[in-house]
Order: structure tokens, then C-alpha cells, then sequence
């Protein structure tokens, strides 16, 4: 078994991320995946349920859930296996998340001057309508251990409200991120990057027994004792346990199920040679018929090809040759 939980299943995730003790890694690696648009100096777990009103919008459940210090919300998510409406489902995750924040104050109150009118009622002073909809950016966040075909092949896809023709940002508060983790394949000695390293790292250090000698730095260290098996307790061993068996069955019914696709891909291919290869086969007896001089209905009765096809027969090899 490897040293190291598999940050794939749901219980290596939550604990190299979702835990009280792992905030300054999540922190590092949100600073590395918005390096040079922001820069998060503390955050604080959120509630991870969505408790809405409707009922339909009920038991919403975020991986993690976040705020940072400067007001930002974050939703970050590990998904392991393809589901359908996938792409869906997440635009539909940060969207709720951002009318969430109507229902929230907003980061400095907007305090309402009390004036009285004319005839000595109190009344409040004219606040603008548009006020209350001033939001705080929004960042959907969500490594995939899967290809989608609704994102282009690329390990990063970075989804922003951009005006179509120019690509300049209309609206900078709703973002999302996804890391499609089969399309990274960079070796350790090809990162040279902190985020390539940990990109890396999260890949592969499910196959370590130790962690490699290239990464130094510090977060490496933290990710060593953090994530590694012998320091679950009890009650985490079992429950990691299990995870990890429903993640194997999991990988085996996805293979099982791409086995299948491929073999009826391969033999619809092989019908469809076959299917050719009897047509020709009927076309080129049709034309030498035909060149012997039988008459068409004999011909069609034969072969099974129509009178206007056998008709054909010829006329464009013969153009093609530049006999016509």
C-alpha cells in the first residue's frame, strides 16, 4: 500500500484539504491556481451544506466550502468518476453560491442616514437600488480525475464572463477553474513551477512510498506528514479504507465500461469494413456484367443494385480517365 492517502477518493481529499490542520496547504495551492489575479492570506471552512429555502435546492453539498480574508468565496471540489450534466452541475454549484450573497450583508454595511421630511416624519435617506447587488467574486474550483468532452483536451480550463468578440472580462465575479488531471503529464524534472509540482504531486503521490528528493520546499514537507496513512487515526484508517475500495470498483466498472465501448467501436468498424468491402465487391460485378453486355434488369436481379445505379456504372471512372 502506498505511504500516502489518495487525494482522489473523498477521504484523502478531505484530509489533505478539508480539515482545520490542512488550511495552510489549501491556501497554498488556491495562491498557486490564482498566482497574479489574487493572493489569499488567511480563509475561514464554511458550512458545507447549502441550507436553502426551496426545497429542490435543499442538500446541496460542496466539498469545500470557503471565504477568504478579503471577502471572496471559493467551492472546490474533487470529482472522480464522469458523470452526465457534469459541466451543468458545477455552473449551477457557483451560481447558487453567488445568490447566496444577496441573501448575506455585504462586506461593510451600508449604514442609512435617518432625516426627517416636511411634515416632521421620519423617513430614510435614498440609498441607489443597485447597492445591494454588489457581490464578492465567486471561484468554482474542480479537479477531475476524468476526461470531459464538454472542455477542451487541456489539463486547465479557466471559465470567465468575457465579451465574446474582444475576450475582455465583463463581470470578474464568477469564475471557474477546472483541472482535468488525465491531460497532466509532465514529469517531476519538466515542473518548474510550485503549481506544476503540486499539480504533480497530487497525480502521483498515491504510487510513493516516499516523497521525491526534488520537492523541497516546504509545503512538500507539511503534504509528507499530512497525508500520509500511518498518521490517520483509527476511525480515519476504516472509513479511508473503504473509500479506497469503492474508489478501486469504481476505476474497474469505468474500464470495464471503456472496454466494451472500444471492442463495439472496433467491431462496428470491422462490420462497416466488411459492409464496404461487400459493396465493392457488388459494383465491380455489376461492371463487368454490364461490360459483357447483360441487360440491366438480369443485372439487378443479381446483384441487388437498382437500374439507375447500374446506369451510373462506369461514367465516373471513365471521366475521372478523361474518357469522357
Amino acid at each position: 500500500m502506498s505511504r500516502f492517502v489518495n487525494p482522489f477518493t473523498d477521504l484523502g481529499f478531505k484530509v489533505i484539504f478539508g480539515q482545520p490542520a490542512s488550511k495552510g496547504l489549501l491556501i497554498t495551492l488556491l495562491n498557486e491556481l490564482l498566482a497574479g489575479e489574487h493572493h489569499i492570506e488567511d480563509l475561514c471552512f464554511l458550512d458545507k451544506e447549502d441550507h436553502a429555502d426551496n426545497v429542490h435546492d435543499k442538500g446541496i453539498i460542496y466539498d469545500l466550502y470557503c471565504r477568504t480574508d478579503s471577502g471572496e468565496y471559493i467551492i472546490v471540489e474533487m470529482q472522480n468518476r464522469w458523470h452526465s450534466h457534469f459541466l451543468d452541475r458545477t455552473l449551477y454549484y457557483v451560481c447558487r453560491a453567488v445568490g447566496r450573497l444577496t441573501e448575506l450583508p455585504p462586506p461593510d454595511t451600508i449604514k442609512i442616514p435617518v432625516e426627517k421630511d416636511t411634515d416632521g416624519m421620519v423617513c430614510e435617506s435614498s440609498v441607489p437600488y443597485g447597492s445591494r447587488y454588489r457581490l464578492s467574486t465567486v471561484y468554482g474550483i474542480f479537479l477531475m480525475n476524468f476526461k470531459e468532452d464538454g472542455l477542451d483536451k487541456k489539463f486547465r480550463t479557466d471559465i470567465v464572463l468575457a465579451d465574446r468578440d474582444t475576450g475582455r472580462v465583463v463581470n470578474p465575479h464568477l469564475r471557474q477553474i477546472y483541472l482535468q488531471f488525465p491531460y497532466f503529464n509532465k514529469e517531476l524534472a519538466e515542473c518548474e513551477t510550485l503549481y506544476e509540482k503540486l499539480m504533480y504531486a497530487l497525480k502521483n503521490m498515491n504510487d510513493w512510498n516516499r516523497m521525491p528528493d526534488a520537492l523541497k520546499e516546504q509545503v512538500f514537507k507539511y503534504l509528507d506528514q499530512l497525508a500520509a496513512v500511518a498518521n490517520l487515526s483509527e476511525e480515519n484508517r476504516i472509513a479511508y479504507d473503504k473509500a479506497v475500495d469503492r474508489y478501486r470498483v469504481s476505476r474497474i466498472v469505468e474500464e470495464d465500461i471503456r472496454r466494451e465501448a472500444t471492442e463495439e467501436g472496433r467491431e462496428k468498424g470491422r462490420e462497416k469494413g466488411r459492409e464496404e468491402g461487400r459493396e465493392e465487391e457488388r459494383l465491380s460485378n455489376a461492371l463487368k456484367m454490364k461490360a459483357k453486355g447483360l441487360d440491366y434488369e438480369t443485372i439487378s436481379d443479381i446483384t441487388g443494385l437498382s437500374i439507375q445505379e447500374i446506369e451510373k456504372l462506369g461514367i465516373d471512372d471513365r471521366r475521372d480517365e478523361g474518357k469522357l
